[in-house]
């Protein structure tokens, strides 16, 4: 594995887990925490041994937003926004979902492997727009969540201003943004920002057996092919998504996956997915 600095990266039964690693401050985020969250989850979605990806924070907390020192930094840049959103990353050319969902976090639905986000305490910020990109999230009941950017002289950044809205509805996302108020973990599964809140001690229990059961008993080419689509979905019609899906499903009858998929329903017995 890489040598990082400012994250952590484990691996066990096919589940790559990548931890903020800054502690002392509450992983606040960084332009180097970004490129080797980047890099990491760049060279992860290549890996045929990685079906899933979990990531979450080391200490009390999972991002308390940017750094301080680097907003401090960057005061009357007004290219700051693009300088550091691409500061010590090599981005391949972008296609597929990459020319759809460009920015800071497009890769993150470009990723064909599953990423969970396992919400340990703080989200604020662009920490909190991070976890938004990912596919699943869970947190912890106390867990404090706060957009933060009005009460910075800041606007709604990296696209939470679209994504947002889709994910709880206009008028929560507009309260959260306005006011920029601090809410907890049983509160975000209320609105339909996670998927799940759980108490402290279950939460990484949960993500884990979760993060388990989708390495080992799905397809990851079926997982794959479910994620593009329903990103894509958003830019489509109803006639578009269809033929796509039945396109897809055609393809999916000359798999192994698909034949082993009912095999192994048959024979009753686990199943060998091998992604192809």
């Amino acid at each position: 594995m890489a040598a990082y600095t400012q994250i952590l990266e484990t691996q066990q039964d096919g589940v790559l887990t990548l931890t903020l690693n800054r502690p002392e401050r509450l992983n606040a985020w960084t332009p180097v925490m970004q490129a080797e969250l980047e890099a990491a989850i760049r060279a992860a979605g290549d890996k045929a041994d990685v079906r899933c990806i979990v990531i979450t924070g080391a200490g009390r907390g999972f991002c308390a937003g940017a750094d301080m020192n680097h907003l401090q930094d960057i005061q009357g840049d007004t290219d700051a926004g693009t300088k550091s959103a691409t500061a010590g990353v090599e981005r391949p050319t972008p296609t597929g979902l990459e020319k759809i969902y460009d920015g800071r976090f497009g890769y993150l639905y470009a990723c064909p492997k599953p990423i969970i986000a396992a919400i340990n305490g703080p989200c604020a910020g662009i920490g909190l727009i991070f976890a938004l990109f990912t596919d699943l999230r869970f947190t912890t009941d106390d867990a404090k969540f706060t957009t933060a950017f009005a009460q910075r002289g800041l606007v709604a950044e990296h696209g939470i201003g679209w994504l947002l809205p889709r994910l709880v509805g206009e008028a929560n996302a507009l309260d959260l943004l306005f006011t920029a108020r601090v809410f907890k973990g049983n509160e975000a599964a209320d609105l339909g920002l996670v998927n799940k809140s759980l108490p402290a001690a279950e939460l990484m229990p949960h993500v884990q057996e979760l993060a388990t059961f989708l390495a080992t008993q799905v397809s990851p080419r079926s997982v794959a092919v479910m994620k593009r689509q329903v990103r894509a979905a958003y830019f489509q019609s109803y006639t578009e998504s269809l033929a796509e899906a039945d396109a897809e499903m055609a393809a999916s009858f000359t798999t192994f996956d698909f034949r082993e998929g009912v095999a192994s329903f048959v024979e009753r017995r686990a199943p060998a997915f091998q992604g192809k």
